[in-house]
């Protein structure tokens, strides 16, 4: 199978940028789609910062972190990006239909030989895989915050071809990724398995009003001796994302408490405060109350 050299990013979000960047860090072509120039505009500007904030924190070199940005290109003509890529990575709302819709389009118009990978957080690839027209050659594709952790997890459908497994897991390492492959589909992968039920329990904690959001942090942070708690991470992943997952879970449980969860975070979208993007959320950034040694002293 040919090995990639030119990637396409679907979806110029936080995560698109992220694993776009990671790309072009390591050498290979990026082409950043999205269908709002505006989108594309910042999202430029935003990887410039990750580029930055990963060659302070030693994750690239100096040489590197200036090339990349080199190698990016964005455009809003899905047909142009996709004539010559050899791996999609799609990052677009967790809505099952649009992922299907996306990914038929890039069908008849990427190569035959081009791999489609979906980065979606909550979904299994069976869900999508005969509507991307190529299921021998889709896998689920994870990542997590590329500033900060090198770990992305492969989840295979029973579709995908063990050629098709090798030539991600070559892929992965080729941009200095560490895979954590499983081995079956499993909704919400490993870790974020486990997180889902770390802020399932926070927001039903602060829903109930059992007790504020800063405690249930300070109660994480205090024993787990973390240096942020559940709500904080919820922030840094951004509350629009939070609460589409909760709700879309919600929806398909039935189950009032995540109803009530999703509306507990819904009240923060709707004010427009969706995290550490916005310098809004649960705290208030750049110096969100965690960070102060008086916070676990439950000064407020």
């Amino acid at each position: 199978m040919k090995k990639v050299e030119r990637v396409l990013i679907v979806g110029a979000g936080t995560m698109g940028q992220q694993i776009g960047y990671q790309c072009a860090a390591c050498g290979l072509d990026v082409t950043l789609y999205d269908t709002s120039e505006e989108a594309l505009a910042k999202a430029l500007t935003t990887m410039e910062k990750i580029g930055k904030a990963m060659e302070a924190g030693g994750r690239v070199s100096p040489e590197a972190a200036k090339a990349a940005m080199a190698l990016i290109r964005t455009t809003t003509d899905l047909a142009e990006a996709g004539k010559d890529a050899d791996l999609v990575s799609e990052s677009v709302p967790e809505d099952p239909r649009l992922k299907a819709s996306v990914f038929a389009s890039l069908h008849a118009i990427c190569p035959d030989h081009t791999l489609f990978t979906t980065n979606t957080s909550t979904l299994v690839p069976s869900m999508i895989a005969e509507h991307t027209g190529r299921p021998d050659r889709f896998v689920a594709l994870h990542f997590h915050d590329v500033r900060i952790t090198n770990i992305v997890d492969i989840m295979p459908h029973p579709g995908t071809s063990e050629e098709t497994l090798s030539a991600i897991r070559e892929f992965v390492f080729q941009i200095e990724q560490y895979p954590i492959e499983l081995k079956k589909e499993q909704h919400g992968y490993v870790f974020n398995t486990m997180l889902s039920q770390l802020f399932g329990s926070a927001l039903t904690l602060a829903s109930r009003k059992v007790a504020s959001v800063e405690d249930i942090d300070r109660a994480w942070m205090g024993i787990m001796k973390t240096a942020v708690g559940p709500f904080g991470i919820m922030d840094s992943i951004g509350l629009e994302t939070i609460w589409k997952v909760t709700d879309y879970w919600a929806q398909v449980t039935k189950d009032p408490q995540s109803q009530k969860n999703g509306e507990f975070v819904k009240a923060y979208v709707d004010a427009g405060d969706l995290g550490v993007k916005t310098q809004k959320g649960f705290y208030s950034y750049p110096d969100p109350a965690f960070i102060s040694p008086e916070f676990m002293k439950g000064i407020k």
